[in-house]
């Protein structure tokens, strides 16, 4: 599936948060905040998570339901089912596969060897390259890095199955990564909850310097970095979200992309 130049998730279906969504005026001046506040820190540290955040990873779920589709092409009793799934974009696609699924009238019957088939890749080095950039997010890391952040992109991708493909996505996308300054932590393995994870390394950020701000398109771990840095500005990115999200700490600002 060829990358759309710009990434973005519809406002047609509303989200846990978006009734908190900021205009864009509020959201440009909360963005040069950012900037203004690393330009003045003596060591500051920027934490970006990746999936929803920085990175649109719908189109690597759609390129992976369009080779299942090649594959059941084979199989008489799944080619309708064939049809519809080699038909999903990424405008249609949402957080659950299953839902998913769901809407593109796949028979339940059908959806585990469907889960089974996209997790083997979605979590996959092979596969990260599908995902694309968030409108204005490789501008934003670039201008933050060049006032002098360090950045952390803390991810709940996991180190034996996702690092490799990772690193190369963000560098092919443009991001600064790879250079002194810039870090990628990720999980040491698949089995490690994100919450946990990314409690233990919010509470080690400190090393690296001053945290200024944070952004991650879990409402939990938005609270978790505030709670952890009271004095940083910490973002919502409203885009896909897991489902039951807790309560949205009311510091937090939430905002769908990184233009200015």
């Amino acid at each position: 599936m060829a990358k759309s130049p710009r990434a973005g998730y519809a406002r047609g279906v509303a989200t846990p948060f978006s009734d908190r969504l900021l205009d864009a005026d509020t959201r440009r001046a909360h963005l040069r905040d950012v900037i203004r506040r690393t330009q003045a820190s003596d060591r500051p540290v920027v934490v970006f998570d990746l999936d929803g955040t920085l990175l649109d990873n719908r189109p690597r779920t759609v390129a992976i339901l369009r080779e299942l589709a090649h594959q059941w092409q084979e199989h008489e009793e799944r080619q309708d089912h064939a049809k519809t799934l080699h038909g999903a974009t990424v405008d249609d696609t949402v957080y659950s596969l299953a839902e998913n699924l769901q809407r593109l009238g796949v028979h339940e019957d059908h959806h585990e060897p469907a889960f089974d088939f996209w997790k083997e890749r979605f979590f996959h080095d092979d596969y990260m390259h599908h995902d694309v950039a968030l409108p204005g997010a490789v501008d934003f890391a670039r201008t933050l890095y060049a006032a002098g952040a360090n950045l952390v992109y803390l991810t709940g991708r996991d180190l034996p199955g996702m690092a490799l493909g990772t690193f190369k996505s963000l560098r092919d996308e443009g991001f600064p990564i790879g250079i002194v300054g810039t870090e990628l932590v990720v999980k040491p393995d698949f089995d490690t909850p994100d919450p946990a994870f990314k409690k233990d390394v919010a509470e080690t950020l400190d090393r690296l310097g001053e945290v200024v701000a944070a952004f991650d398109n879990e409402a939990a771990n938005c609270n978790l970095l505030l709670e952890e840095h009271p004095a940083c500005l910490t973002f919502f990115v409203d885009t896909l979200c897991a489902p039951n999200p807790p309560a949205l700490r009311p510091e937090v600002h939430v905002i769908d992309h990184f233009e200015i």
